[in-house]
């Protein structure tokens, strides 16, 4: 099973990151613990988990509004 994230802009539109795979879903949310904030600082605002084509979650990169 390969993992991976799909990257999204502010419209939901894809958006452009790293092409990297893991071999774990740990390893995949591990790395980006790690890269968040570069992705967020080029415009990617939300990121999908995905297993082979199926998706897990998605999660925004956008600071929660007070």
């Amino acid at each position: 099973m390969a993992w991976s994230w799909r990257y999204e802009g502010a419209n939901g539109e894809p958006a452009q990151g790293p092409a990297e795979q893991f071999g774990s879903q740990a390893d995949a949310e591990s790395w980006i613990g790690q890269t968040w904030r570069e992705l967020a600082a080029s415009g990617v605002t939300s990121v999908a988990l995905v297993e082979d084509d199926r998706v897990e979650y998605r999660m925004s990169l956008l600071p929660p509004a007070e």
